[in-house]
């Protein structure tokens, strides 16, 4: 199954990092957004990618062009006389295809799906940003997709609190969470599952995915919700990257699945 990933967008709320580099290439523990994505998929078994690209769209060629190149060690046979050679010694390599795909720079998100048609095929498709990191069962969420038979599936999740919640005996404080998960309201976490008729709900450039779109598919009953409970987060601002690092380094990564 086809695996579509918007990374196009400017990031200008992230604009400490993204000035040099597009949002999904902003690094966790010394690897993109974009790599924790791919590598939660790729542990449930989607390994077929189609990137959206727009703003810096070269900064991300030139990684996976790189990363297929030069990652794990290396042998290069200088001999003089004969043409160079280089063998690659690896323990693991992601078995992924990648299209990389140009949408434009002014492209919106819904814009960008579309522009995303051709590479796609005609079955279903999940889709998400390229700066969200979670660990939303995947078997699960398209388990739930085939058996209501509609044609999209949006992960609805809980953010965390931005600030602690605290809970009151009178004046005595009986509890204390540093930033829990909100219980109040569900947001889009932006996993998709989706056929290609929902492509058909998009009528240009200039569409955002999040408004016309998705709110036609609700109206027509069109739009199912999985609610997934378990960790979830973007990566908006400079604060919430560094949170994120300091999991990382902290040893508290949930959205690591590769590595459990």
């Amino acid at each position: 199954m086809k695996v579509a990933l918007l990374a196009g967008g400017k990031g200008t709320r992230l604009a400490e990092e993204t000035s040099i580099r597009p949002k999904p290439m902003v690094e966790i523990g010394g690897r993109p957004l974009l790599w924790h994505i791919m590598m939660h998929y790729t542990q449930y078994g989607h390994h077929e990618f189609v990137i959206a690209l727009g703003y810096l769209g070269d900064y991300i060629k030139k990684y996976f062009a790189d990363y297929a190149t030069l990652t794990g060690n290396l042998t290069i046979d200088m001999e003089p006389g004969k043409p160079s050679i280089v063998t690659r010694h690896e323990a693991r390599r992601e078995p992924w295809k990648i299209d990389l795909v140009e949408t434009g720079m002014e492209t919106l998100t819904g814009g960008r799906i579309k522009r995303l048609k051709d590479y796609l095929g005609d079955g279903t498709f999940m889709l998400t940003w390229g700066d969200g990191l979670s660990n939303v069962d995947f078997d699960a969420l398209l388990a739930f997709h085939r058996k209501h038979g509609k044609l999209a599936t949006i992960t609805a999740v809980r953010p965390p609190a931005r600030y602690g919640h605290m809970k009151f005996d009178g004046d005595k404080v009986v509890s204390f969470e540093e930033k829990p998960q909100t219980a109040e309201g569900w947001i889009n976490g932006a996993f998709f599952v989706l056929e290609p008729a929902v492509l058909d709900y998009i009528d240009g450039d200039l569409v955002m995915f999040e408004h016309a779109p998705l709110q036609r598919l609700a109206a027509d009953g069109q739009l199912m919700a999985y609610k997934h409970t378990g960790f979830w987060a973007a990566v908006d601002t400079l604060r919430e990257k560094q949170v994120l690092q300091n999991m990382w380094e902290a040893g508290d990564r949930p959205w690591a699945t590769w590595e459990t």
